[in-house]
């Protein structure tokens, strides 16, 4: 899956108007994400993903601690969304990023992670996750 792709998936799942939306908020997820996660997990999760979308992962400031509604803040923040469709946005991106990763590595964020940030796994399907 390409950079154009992947956003296209972004935009229809979110039912956004316009890419550039779609790009905002899966910024604003995945540098979220990132500023959370260790830098070498950071890292290992963007591999898989167009280069233009893992450099979201990749440039975050990793090694953060903060709760799940930090993340959702900063990801209301910079996608200039309310928080529940922050929070919305959170689930779907993390779920196609899951659908483009192996399993594994999904199962290491998530071991990263407190279990209060399970509600940003919601839509993964074990099943579609690529093994």
């Amino acid at each position: 899956m390409n950079y154009d792709e992947f956003m296209g998936h972004v935009q229809n799942r979110l039912e956004l108007p316009d890419t550039g939306r779609a790009v905002r908020a899966t910024r604003a997820v995945l540098q979220s994400l990132g500023e959370r996660l260790q830098a070498g997990e950071a890292q290992d999760l963007a591999g898989p993903l167009p280069m233009e979308v893992d450099y979201y992962l990749e440039s975050a400031d990793s090694g953060q601690r903060f709760d799940y509604d930090e993340f959702v803040s900063r990801v209301a923040d910079r996608a200039n969304a309310d928080r529940a469709d922050a929070a919305y946005y959170g689930k779907v991106v993390v779920g196609l990023v899951s659908e483009r990763v192996p399993a594994g590595e999904i199962e290491q964020v998530r071991a990263q992670l407190p279990a209060e940030f399970d509600d940003l796994f919601a839509l993964v399907d074990p099943e579609e996750v690529e093994e």
